[in-house]
């Protein structure tokens, strides 16, 4: 099935306009990059944005250590092939450290625990902007930044306290002690970025097609078994299904879904056809009604 990409060039053209903008106002940019299609999108859009020249910042991957396999193969992969520099920081060293305290229970998740990691390595590497692969329609949180969001000297955002941004005009003017965060796609679509992946011909991890896997129901959700991170009860029979994985976040708080999409045809198909959206599968975010948006004021992605 072909698909109509025509309104993508003008998405594709903002954002390579934004991260040139991050370049030219900040000294210390920094790419978010988790490996899965929204930041490995965003890097084919900084490949774009400073051709010939080599991307013009490093990568940096706060690592919660339970990422799908799949994920961190391909990440270093990508990294290796496109000669990148990755910076990864592990949750794993602020449980060490007594930073954070990990979670039990059935709904246990590092998720959350990343925060502190980020905002660590922000304040190690003194970077002044980081750039992430937040959409508007993934969570409504995300609907109330802007392209640059400023975040305060502790990591947080005030969603009350939002520069205005008029005739794409962006405001990279920072006080000491603050950062901002950018948003290069926060105007596309999960939609848009399949369909950009599909045009561009990108790869991404198998994880995102289908394939059988052991796996278990809980909450009417479909959880991988195949790991010892998620948390299962002894009822909770184990098998196998045809699944896929809308999002890549980290393993104990993300559910595959039911599919037949072995191909980036098939996904865009069965998108359209999709009346919830891929947040739908993540439980992190269904903790709280606000659980997205406490999350970023205190210093999330």
């Amino acid at each position: 099935m072909k698909t109509n990409t025509a309104h993508i060039n003008p998405l594709e053209h903002e954002a390579i306009y934004i991260f040139r903008e991050v370049a030219a106002q900040f000294e210390r940019p920094v790419l978010l990059f988790s490996g899965g299609k929204d930041s490995i999108t965003l890097v084919r859009l900084a490949q774009k944005a400073f051709y010939p020249a080599s991307i013009p910042f490093p990568l940096l991957h706060i690592d919660t250590g339970h990422n799908f396999p799949e994920t961190i193969q391909f990440r270093d992969k990508l990294v290796e092939e496109l000669g990148l520099n990755l910076i990864v920081r592990h949750v794993q060293d602020a449980i060490d450290d007594g930073k954070v305290k990990e979670e039990s229970g059935r709904y246990a998740s590092r998720n959350s625990l990343q925060t502190t990691t980020l905002l660590d390595a922000i304040e190690e590497f003194d970077f002044d902007a980081c750039i992430g692969g937040a959409r508007r329609d993934e969570e409504k949180a995300r609907a109330k930044e802007r392209v640059f969001s400023v975040r305060d000297d502790f990591g947080q955002w005030d969603e009350k306290n939002q520069r205005p941004e008029l005739f794409d005009i962006l405001n990279g003017q920072i006080e000491l002690g603050q950062n901002v965060r950018v948003f290069p796609i926060s105007n596309w679509t999960e939609l848009d970025v399949w369909s950009y992946i599909q045009k561009e011909q990108i790869e991404i991890p198998s994880i995102y097609f289908a394939h059988t896997r052991a796996t278990f129901l809980r909450d009417g959700l479909i959880w991988s078994s195949n790991d010892n991170i998620v948390y299962r009860d002894e009822d909770e029979l184990v098998e196998e299904r045809q699944v896929r994985f809308r999002t890549v976040g980290d393993m104990s708080c993300t559910a595959a879904v039911l599919s037949s999409a072995t191909n980036i045809e098939a996904v865009v198909a069965e998108i359209k056809a999709s009346t919830i959206s891929e947040r739908g599968a993540r439980i992190d975010d269904k903790r709280s009604e606000a659980a997205m948006e406490k999350r970023k004021q205190q210093g999330y992605f």
